[in-house]
């Protein structure tokens, strides 16, 4: 156990703890996921038209599709998003409204 004075030791564990991402390497898998969310809203959208989800089922049908790409994403970067990304919630959450809007447009575009 470190003393007050023995600071060498809590920096050295504080070091170890540290992970360091690639700005560039987050910048392309933050991109992969935008297109992929995009994608996956498109389809949703021309799927949720054909079937005729409107309203609150088309909402409902929209995050249950946005969960499985999550899923996917998550399954993707073998279940360590921390290796990949700064926090959990770029993978889960970023590109959501994004994608509403995207699932709203092709939604309307079978009326």
């Amino acid at each position: 156990m470190a003393g007050h004075g023995d600071s060498s030791g809590k920096s050295k564990d504080a070091m170890d703890d540290l992970t360091i991402l690639n700005a560039e390497s987050m910048m392309s898998n933050m991109k992969i996921i935008n297109y992929s969310r995009t994608f996956m809203s498109i389809i949703a959208g021309v799927m949720a038209g054909i079937v005729g989800f409107n309203g609150v089922i088309g909402f409902v049908f929209y995050i249950i599709v946005m969960a499985i790409t999550s899923l996917g994403l998550t399954a993707k970067a073998n279940f360590s998003v921390h290796s990949y990304f700064d926090a959990w919630n770029r993978v889960l959450l970023d590109g959501f409204f994004g994608g509403l809007m995207v699932i709203l447009s092709f939604l309307n575009l079978k009326y």
